[in-house]
């Protein structure tokens, strides 16, 4: 991976982690997952969840900016996030079950991502 998606790592690990958002172990998709953020940075202006749809348009995205608003909870009731970017320290060590996380964004915040496209 580049230099950028490196030091992109290193800043949001360190802002993170203190909150409890752990990267994934799985590093290879960490990677990818946190070079299409920096993707979405460069389109948009903000790295809003390669794993969404996003408008374009901030005020449509601003809950899927990574880690979105969703992320929290996710983690606390999963184990992880909706991507899996991000995950608690029981779900890297596997000391809780690796699930499906369902979407919680709203429908209706994908169809006006949608419209807006």
């Amino acid at each position: 991976m580049s230099d950028r998606v490196q030091e992109f790592y290193q800043k949001l690990k360190e802002l993170q982690e203190p909150k409890g958002f752990y990267f994934n172990n799985d590093e290879k998709m960490v990677m990818e997952l946190l070079n299409n953020l920096l993707v979405n940075k460069d389109r948009y202006g903000y790295t809003a969840c390669p794993c969404r749809l996003a408008a374009g348009k901030y005020e449509l995205d601003k809950d899927i900016i990574c880690p979105c608003v969703y992320a929290k909870q996710d983690i606390e009731e999963y184990g992880s996030c909706y991507c899996g970017l991000y995950v608690s320290r029981d779900w890297n060590q596997d000391k809780i079950e690796h699930v499906f996380v369902p979407e919680r964004r709203p429908p209706e915040k994908t169809m006006a991502a949608l419209e807006n496209i």
